[in-house]
């Protein structure tokens, strides 16, 4: 029998996910706010991400175009409301459609615990605003932060 389709987050809705790296907080805080390492581990896999930006200060400015394997880019922005060195961060991350209307706005904070020189990562994602047309975004949610933290855990171990 084949296992249950997992159903689409919804707005409100909180989706947990978690990690332990074999790396120190302090790696894994800089892989969240260098652009340049950023660039190098979000997404899901085979993405890549051509433009990175990210002002890891609250008010300052994330964004980020991700490019898949076929071409297609995804840009998303974002702005950083709280970041404490190493150990917390909290953002928005959006997508516009190309008239510039808001079709999926979430609340995303990552917490990172230091365990004996490696870090507990937590990410909760809030969806705060979701149209039809994040539907497929939302579908794949789930899959698409389970492959970005793969990606990281990855990333840091060979920092």
């Amino acid at each position: 029998m084949p296992a249950p389709a997992r159903i689409p987050p919804s707005v409100d809705e909180v989706v947990v996910f978690t990690r332990t790296l074999d790396a120190p907080r302090s790696a894994v805080f800089k892989a969240w706010t260098d652009p340049e390492q950023l660039a190098q581990w979000w997404g899901p896999k085979s993405f890549t991400n051509p433009v990175c930006k990210a002002d890891a200060r609250p008010g300052g400015a994330l964004y980020i175009v991700m490019r898949a394997l076929g071409g297609a880019e995804y840009p998303m922005g974002g702005t950083f409301h709280e970041v404490v060195p190493p150990e917390k961060l909290v953002f928005t991350a959006t997508v516009d459609d190309a008239r510039g209307s808001r079709v999926l706005e979430t609340h995303n904070t990552v917490t990172l615990t230091e365990q004996g020189g490696r870090t507990l990562i937590e990410v909760r994602v809030r969806v705060v605003k979701a149209t039809a047309e994040a539907t497929p975004m939302l579908a794949g949610m789930r899959e698409g932060w389970s492959q970005t933290l793969d990606r990281l855990s990855k990333f840091v171990a060979r920092e």
